[in-house]
């Protein structure tokens, strides 16, 4: 105890060892003691010292507490003590000043503060940072040291989870990439680690924040982890529980832990936003009217939590997914939250500039969220845009330069893929839509653009860049503003008087804004380039910067005058002679030189701030002087260099042969274009035809289902009547045996009876259709009486024909004889049919009576009688079915007949009918002639002629007929 005694402050005899050599007493004694209690008081001891003599506790007494650790894991108060130990040897100073000032109950002087933790001797904070990292190194070097720490975090006990959490943190704050590959490899070690939010103590809670702050830096598999271990309920939960923006210290860790998992990491940003945690996000932006007297901590807290919403809509995340959360901002309320705040009075600058800047990422190339910017309104008198408030913010030069940028920014997100928005801003411009009695966001730009401020310049020139990017049409539109310079002199265009200032010298910011301005003007816009070149003093200007050797300042403005002239090139239609394609080049060639030209061109990409501002799209500068370069302009220029440095070393003859090759590009994307439309076509066919199968499929599906519903009723129903069956035979032969005579007699009748009925229903139907067919003869017979009488008076068939319809005649006599015995058999049917009811019905009451013999008798006769009738009435069916087949045939021949002949009476008919249109041929022919003999027999005797008339022939035809019979007698 006296040795205790000595190295706890007691007086003790003797000299005083040093520090060293009690440690290593210490360590001895804590290796060799079996009572537990020696052990504690010997790490109690090395606590004590360990921030003192931090080397040699650490050289000396590290594995020895280790084995500690190990073996006396059953008593909380020695484990707590080496955990204590090993925080204060791991940890730099730094932390240990921290700490001391947390632990001490008063708070340390202002000044002593300033001297020990604010400004530390560098080489010592070096030479502990190193020791740091050495004793890291050294716990480390067996991973089972970590596996040992993380099992005793499961510990409840208080002295024992604050100095592991602790402990672990200082390890990861030293040597994090290799202890989180240790946790990470290790069983449920982020599970464990996890468990330290839900603990009810806020001191284990709070820095198992800064654990996991720690643990998450820059390992992604680690963040994935502690998202899917329910991370984000867990922290969104301590925000509220703590007051949201207006909590304290433990919000900004939580917040802090939640940008470590959300940043540049996809699978977390989908999570979160599946998870419908951005919609639990927008009661944090909830701020009231009096907002004066923000403290520092809310500030800060608002500012992760603008970072926050930053991160989840960067335009670095995937295109999709930055979509898909901007649409969630809006549906939600958050993005009009942010609005509010954009427009309210009282918020802070920082806070307002980081606003301006979250709300340009949220509407950046999603038109919903442009579209309701657009019609945000300031609370003025009278309201305003928004989107004016905030250009009237930009082009005044007494804003601070942060806000400038912001809301540039903020213009340029608005304009981003928005040729509605860019439309609306150029329209501002135009003559047309210019409204004296208001500020348009046009005006706000001319003014900025012309104004003595260079930063203003460059600003407005960007802006208005932005609104005609990528739209031809807008580049067209602008080329329409005119602007009044002074009183009295006529207006010039917005292109001239930018120009014109450009040409006046002015500052390097100015116009290298201006070059910008009209480089992504003129650039893929022919009629821009030809408004250009048409001012004759343009080409000579840029030729003349271009050619100049001026200092390192002027280098940038020649390279840009060299990509305006290249673009002058590139794009031109050759609509000026003076200006053409090849002209252009040849002037390069004479006054600037090829070479010097590219050279040239080459000092804008080599620029330094070229490449800061081609990292990405949010204009972040140190000062207003490095304000060169815009994001968008850097693409252009990449686009463009390499084209315009082969245009200008190209002759007439290769741009010749391009312009053919770009014809048969086109042609042929016309061509691929059409196949494309075609293919769209079928496909759409295709898929019509696919969904008309699927229906035809599911239809004939339910058709053989109800087809099988209906096939087992079916069945169904013949069980039943085979049941039903099988039951009436049971019945039958149930019956007492002494009406067994009367049943036999009963059922034979009753069969007889059936069949009788059959037969006569079947004679019944031969006898109609006889009937029917006989009517169809009869009227066949009568029509061919009347047609071929007329034409066959005298042929030979018609004895034949005679005899035939006598036949018939007869036949119907005899179809109309047997006709009435069938009726006379019919009633006689009925009667036997009565008279056999009558007797069942009197045969049912009595079943005890029998039936008289007699009367049993007679009506087996008469059923004889009947049953030879019958018989007689088929032998007669039959004759009579033959002899109307024989019937049918000899009609047949006779319908033969009678078609034969009236074939040839046609033919005769038109014989007939050719001969009379002969004959009248003839006899019109004959007239014709002879009013022609009239006619010139009349001539003859007017020409004096003697003409004998035909009368005058006929007498002496007579006279000479009887001279010759008087010369014969």
């Amino acid at each position: 105890m006296n040795f205790f005694r000595g190295v706890m402050g007691g007086q003790a005899a003797g000299p005083q060892p040093s520090g060293a050599e009690t440690i290593q007493k210490l360590c001895d004694r804590v290796a060799s003691s079996t009572l537990l209690e020696d052990r504690r008081d010997a790490v109690r001891a090395l606590k004590s010292l360990s921030k003192k003599y931090r080397m040699e506790v650490g050289t000396q007494a590290m594995d020895h507490l280790i084995t500690i650790l190990q073996t006396d894991r059953s008593d909380s108060e020695i484990v707590g003590y080496a955990l204590d130990t090993l925080y204060n040897i791991i940890c730099n100073d730094e932390e240990e000043e921290q700490d001391e000032s947390e632990d001490a109950v008063t708070p340390l002087p202002a000044s002593g503060k300033h001297k020990n933790v604010s400004m530390p001797d560098e080489n010592a904070q070096k030479q502990a940072d190193d020791l740091g990292a050495q004793f890291t190194d050294k716990f480390i070097e067996d991973p089972e040291h970590i596996t040992l720490l993380l099992t005793l975090l499961e510990e409840f006990d208080f002295h024992v989870r604050w100095p592991g959490v602790k402990l672990l943190t200082s390890l990861l704050k030293n040597q994090g990439v290799q202890v989180q590959g240790i946790i990470l490899v290790s069983p449920m070690g982020v599970s464990r680690l996890m468990d330290l939010l839900a603990d009810s103590r806020e001191v284990i809670r709070n820095d198992g924040l800064l654990l996991l702050q720690q643990l998450t830096k820059g390992n992604a598999a680690i963040q994935k982890i502690v998202a899917f271990e329910n991370a984000f309920e867990r922290l969104l939960d301590i925000i509220t529980e703590e007051g949201s923006s207006d909590g304290g210290i433990v919000v900004e860790d939580c917040l802090l832990l939640l940008l470590n998992l959300l940043k540049n990491n996809s699978s977390n940003q989908n999570f979160f936003k599946e998870g419908s945690y951005i919609q639990r996000m927008k009661p944090w932006f909830e701020v009231g009217d009096d907002n004066s007297g923000w403290s520092a901590q809310k500030v800060t807290n608002l500012h992760l939590m603008l970072q926050l919403v930053r991160v989840m809509v960067s335009p670095v995340n995937s295109p999709g997914a930055t979509a898909s959360c901007q649409k969630s901002m809006y549906q939600c309320g958050l993005l009009q939250q942010l609005c509010t705040i954009l427009m309210a009075t009282g918020v802070p600058a920082d806070i307002l500039t980081e606003t301006i800047n979250t709300v340009s990422e949220v509407i950046r190339g999603s038109q919903v969220n442009q579209d309701y910017f657009a019609s945000v309104n300031a609370p003025s008198n009278p309201p305003r845009p928004a989107i004016v408030v905030l250009l009237m913010s930009m082009v005044n030069e007494r804003q601070p330069f942060v806000l400038r940028c912001a809301v540039l920014y903020c213009f340029q997100c608005f304009l981003y893929k928005n040729q509605k928005g860019q439309g609306e801003i150029v329209a501002t411009l135009l003559p047309s839509t210019i409204d004296a009695n208001s500020i348009s966001a046009g005006q706000l730009l001319c003014g900025g653009l012309f104004s003595a401020d260079s930063l203003s310049n460059w600003c407005a020139a960007v802006a208005l860049a932005h609104a005609l990017q990528d739209n031809l049409t807008q580049k067209e539109q602008l080329l329409r503003v005119q602007l009044a310079t002074s009183l009295g002199k006529p207006p010039v265009s917005l292109l001239q008087q930018c120009t014109n200032i450009l040409s006046q010298g002015s500052k390097v910011q100015t116009r290298v804004g201006l070059l910008m301005l009209l480089c992504t003007w003129i650039s893929n816009c022919p009629i821009a380039v030809t408004h250009f070149l048409h001012n004759q003093e343009n080409v000579p200007f840029l030729t003349a910067q271009i050619s100049e050797n001026l200092g390192e300042d002027e280098r940038l403005v020649q390279g840009l005058c060299a990509l305006l002239l290249g673009i002058c090139i590139y794009y031109n239609d050759n609509s000026l002679e003076n200006y053409t394609k090849e002209k252009l080049k040849q002037l390069i060639e004479k006054r600037i030189g090829k070479e010097n030209f590219v050279e040239k061109l080459g000092f804008i990409t080599k620029h330094e701030l070229y490449s800061r501002a081609a990292q990405k799209p949010q204009p972040v500068f140190p000062s207003p002087e490095q304000m060169l370069f815009d994001h968008e302009f850097t693409k252009l220029v990449k686009e463009l260099e390499g084209v315009i440095t082969k245009a200008v070393h190209k002759s007439s003859e290769e741009e010749k042969k391009e312009e053919e090759v770009k014809k048969t590009l086109e042609q042929h994307d016309n061509i691929v274009t059409q196949y494309k439309e075609l293919i769209r076509e079928q496909d759409a066919q295709i898929q019509e035809l696919k969904e008309q199968v699927a229906s035809m499929t599911s239809q004939h599906e339910q058709m053989q289902t109800t087809i099988t519903q209906q096939l087992s009723q079916i069945q169904q129903h013949k069980d039943q009547y085979n049941i039903l069956k099988l039951k009436l035979g049971k019945e039958n032969q149930s019956q007492p045996n002494n009406q067994g005579d009367s049943s036999q007699m009963n059922g034979l009748q009753t069969e007889e009876l059936s069949q009788l009925r059959e037969e006569v229903e079947e004679l019944r139907k031969q006898h109609t259709l006889l009937q029917s067919q006989l009517s169809d003869k009869d009227a066949l017979i009568s029509s061919l009486k009347s047609a071929p009488a007329e034409t066959t008076e005298g042929s030979a068939e018609g004895p034949d024909n005679t005899k035939l319809l006598q036949e018939l005649d007869d036949l119907r006599s005899q179809v109309q004889s047997q006709s009435a015995e069938i009726a006379q058999l019919k009633s006689e049917r009925q009667d036997l049919l009565r008279k056999v009811e009558d007797g069942e019905s009197s045969s049912v009451p009595s079943s005890d009576s029998s039936l008289d013999a007699a009367k049993m008798s007679k009506l087996e006769n008469r059923l004889a009688a009947q049953t030879s009738e019958t018989e007689r009435l088929k032998e007669e069916a039959k004759s009579l079915s033959d002899s109307r087949a024989d019937m049918e045939q000899q009609l047949a021949s006779a319908t033969s007949t009678v078609a034969i002949l009236q074939t040839e009476k046609t033919k005769l008919q038109t014989e007939v009918q050719e001969s009379k249109k002969e004959q009248d041929d003839l006899l019109m022919l004959l007239a014709d002639q002879d009013q022609k003999i009239h006619s010139l027999k009349q001539r003859l005797k007017d020409l004096g002629e003697t003409v004998e008339d035909e009368d005058d022939l006929d007498a002496r035809d007579q006279t000479d007929d009887e001279d010759e019979d008087d010369d014969e007698d």
